[in-house]
This record gives C-alpha cells, sequence and structure tokens, in this order.
C-alpha cells in the first residue's frame, strides 16, 4: 500500500489533514521537519510526499530538491497557505504533481493524490 508522507510544522494541520486522509483510506505518516523525514523515511517506496512549501530550517523547495536529487521516486504535491503562481509554476517545472492552496477542500486534495499516484505507478513506483 502506498504512503502519504504528510510533512507540515503546524502540528494542528498535520493531525487535521492525517486524519482526513485516514478516513479516506490512505496510510499517512506525519513529519514536522523536512530534515527528519529525509533522514528517515523510505524514499524510494509506494508513495507521495504531501509537502507545505513554509517550514522552518528545511523548507518544501529544499525537501523537494533533496528527493530529486538522491533520486527518489516519491510523488510530490505541494499544499501550502504561502503559495503564488510562480512558485507553483516553478515546483511543477521541478516536478511536482499538483500545488495547492490551503484550505483545500476534500475534493481537489484526493485527486491530487490520485493523480500523484499514477504518475508514481508510471514512474516504475509500485501500485
Amino acid at each position: 500500500m502506498a504512503t502519504i508522507h504528510l510533512l507540515d510544522d503546524d502540528t494542528a494541520v498535520t493531525n487535521a489533514c492525517a486524519f482526513l486522509l485516514e478516513s479516506l483510506g490512505y496510510d499517512v505518516k506525519c513529519w514536522t521537519q523536512g530534515a527528519d523525514f529525509l533522514a528517515q523515511a523510505s524514499l524510494y517506496q509506494a508513495g507521495v510526499v504531501l509537502l507545505d512549501m513554509r517550514m522552518p530550517v528545511l523548507d518544501g523547495q529544499g525537501v523537494h530538491d533533496a528527493l530529486r536529487q538522491c533520486g527518489s521516486t516519491l510523488a510530490v504535491v505541494f499544499l501550502t497557505g504561502h503559495g503564488d503562481v510562480p512558485m507553483a509554476v516553478e515546483q511543477m517545472k521541478r516536478g511536482a504533481v499538483d500545488f495547492l492552496q490551503k484550505p483545500v477542500s476534500v475534493k481537489p486534495l484526493q485527486a491530487a493524490l490520485e493523480r500523484a499516484l499514477t504518475v508514481f505507478i508510471g514512474s516504475g513506483g509500485a501500485p
């Protein structure tokens, strides 16, 4: 089963989003620091990184860049309250599957995650 790695430094957001995603049947792992995620998560397993842009120490772009540099197979979807069109375009050019603004409704979030899982499988990842 694919894992959704939820990275956000706001634990209230992380807890609420994890509850929602688990109720939709996803396996969710929560992280509040990008460096902890990169050091401890399996970066080559089935899954998606649901990533906040603005986090202390290592921001979302830094995490995304690190995933690309190490050849991770995880698909990336940004979910941020601090985005704009140029930022979204830049991250999509860098390989993000989607770039969503907080707050987000269930349907667009689920659609983005399903697209990301399709991208993961299409890139040679396990279903």
